[in-house]
């Protein structure tokens, strides 16, 4: 395949890469500075809509992982960017590949199951609503700017992840030093449901989601083992061999954190892995324990 990327920088996209290019993939990558490009990357600038339109013919793949981090207080300007960076940076590039006289046969676009907001322990499938909430309008109208290029005829596929487990980044990589410490511990009730999935899985439910032309429209990219809260930290310390006795009390998120607080740490999503799994698809990790003790080395 010849595949093109954006957020190649980002731990996914960094980790997707040689996955790709090991498999025998020609890979390029939409990189938003001049300086150190090579031949076959693409300069793009989607806040000016500036991009390198001429270089865009002839890619069967696209693969748009752009997006600033959703992390620390969400002050106005911050919020501001969270959006920016993916409606309108998703809006751009969905309209450039769909004037390309060779387009795209897929075009894989991320989102994330913040689309279905603070759900209690409800069951959520890529069938159910989106929720309320910052996050979730933000989605949705991420989700929407992919229409343009499903209008022009491009198979498109909205990659709803969940929390991507990566010692190299993400959540797991700010809460590994916390919890090596002792000082390790639930949030809040500890009854709210993560979702999560492994680095590893992630990168080959991408790489399935772009040879399956079976898979259209919202794909949730999550284990099929959601877990609470307190049951993350427990088999979080657990795999560590370390206490986890501490608890960080919501008010104390919230005066931290705020909004952000309420909408990722605080908020419960179970999600469903179900069209990854009725296309076939095989999980290396499915469940928590496992997972962790992979990626951390720490093998029983």
């Amino acid at each position: 395949m010849k595949i093109l990327i954006s957020g190649s920088t980002g731990f996914i996209g960094s980790a997707l890469i040689p996955f790709l290019t090991t498999g025998g993939h020609s890979v390029s990558r939409l990189l938003r500075t001049k300086s150190g490009l090579s031949e076959n990357d693409v300069f793009w600038d989607p806040a000016k809509g500036e991009i390198e339109t001429s270089k865009l013919e002839g890619y069967g793949e696209v693969v748009h992982l752009s997006g600033e981090n959703v992390a620390g207080r969400w002050t106005s300007v911050k919020k501001r960017e969270i959006e920016n960076s993916r409606v309108n940076s998703t809006n751009f590039i969905c309209k450039t590949i769909a004037k390309l006289k060779k387009k795209p046969k897929v075009l894989v676009c991320a989102s994330a199951i913040g689309f279905y907001g603070d759900r209690d322990d409800e069951i959520l499938t890529e069938e159910s609503d989106f929720g309320t909430g910052f996050l979730a309008e933000v989605a949705k109208r991420w989700e929407a700017a992919t229409d343009s290029a499903s209008e022009a005829g491009i198979r498109v596929v909205n990659l709803r992840f969940g929390v991507v487990l990566s010692p190299k980044g993400g959540a797991l990589e700010k809460m590994l030093l916390p919890f090596r410490l002792g000082l390790g511990g639930k949030m809040g009730s500890g009854d709210q449901y993560i979702s999560w999935i492994s680095i590893e899985d992630a990168i080959v439910a991408i790489y399935h989601s772009m040879n399956n032309e079976s898979i259209e429209g919202p794909l949730n990219v999550v284990s099929p083992d959601p877990v609470t809260n307190l049951d993350f930290t427990k088999i979080l310390g657990k795999v560590l061999n370390r206490p986890t006795i501490f608890s960080i009390p919501s008010f104390l998120l919230k005066s931290i954190f705020g909004e952000m607080a309420d909408e990722t740490l605080l908020s419960s999503t179970r999600v469903e892995p179900s069209k990854l799994l009725s296309t076939g698809y095989e999980f290396q990790y499915p469940d928590l324990e496992n997972a962790l003790r992979h990626l951390l080395g720490k093998q029983e």
